[in-house]
């Protein structure tokens, strides 16, 4: 049976994946969601971007995972990308849940789609953090109230350093075996870099009729899309 490692995107913690633990566990797989530092229980704690590489390696090793599924979310994409080529044959597949993936060389913010100014003046106004989303920032991203008022309530300023210092490869990001997951209502196609790594041939794309925090809209049907890539 499969380890899931399930990493949630910026502000937000392990809570963000309780929907989601429970059918892998049911299905009789391991299920491990983990918070970066910085964030959560783990307010407070330095982290830069090889910190966030270095949680999910050493949760990996702590635990002694292996058949592991990396499973990123929106920002964390990009520590788990390196950390999936950095546990070697532990690693069975990464899933991208609709997340930015990492570019040697280039980070969060370099890569930032409103460009790198944008990004960077919001964490110099907010002294190195970047602040959680408002309830209106969810709109139209397939939320019910509720759900939006437990992602407002749960998040955490996000650490900068984690944004700004850029990823570091080995190896070609295509080489790994991946999913990536493309939520619609977040718009329809993934970005240029995504495009060309699914044309590569390694990697496979599946999409999901909600927005961006299916963990929130539809965890039942993305813990499902999870279970398929075990087979």
């Amino acid at each position: 049976m499969a380890d899931f490692v399930l990493v949630a995107g910026a502000w937000l913690g392990s809570w963000a994946w309780d929907e989601v633990v429970a059918p892998l566990r049911a299905a009789g797989h391991g299920a491990h969601a983990l918070t970066l530092s910085g964030l959560a229980e783990k307010r407070g704690l330095p982290a830069g971007q090889q910190t966030h590489v270095q949680d999910i390696v050493g949760e990996v090793e702590r635990r002694d995972l292996h058949d592991v599924v990396l499973v990123g979310h929106s920002y964390s994409g990009i520590p788990v990308g390196q950390a999936a080529e950095r546990i070697g044959d532990r690693l069975t597949r990464v899933v991208f849940v609709d997340s930015e993936v990492p570019v040697d060389g280039e980070s969060f913010v370099s890569t930032w789609w409103q460009g790198p100014a944008a990004l960077a003046s919001q964490l110099a106004d907010n002294d190195g953090y970047w602040p959680p989303l408002g309830a209106a920032d969810f709109d139209g991203q397939g939320l019910t109230d509720t759900q939006i008022a437990r992602l407002v309530e749960g998040s955490t300023p996000h650490p900068g350093a984690t944004l700004a210092e850029p990823a570091e490869l080995t190896r070609p990001l295509s080489e790994l075996p991946a999913t990536y997951v493309k939520c619609l209502l977040d718009g329809p196609e993934p970005n240029a870099t995504v495009t060309e790594l699914v044309a590569g041939g390694h990697w496979r794309l599946v999409t999901m009729d909600t927005g961006h925090w299916p963990m929130f809209s539809q965890p039942a049907e993305l813990a499902r899309l999870l279970l398929e890539q075990t087979s």
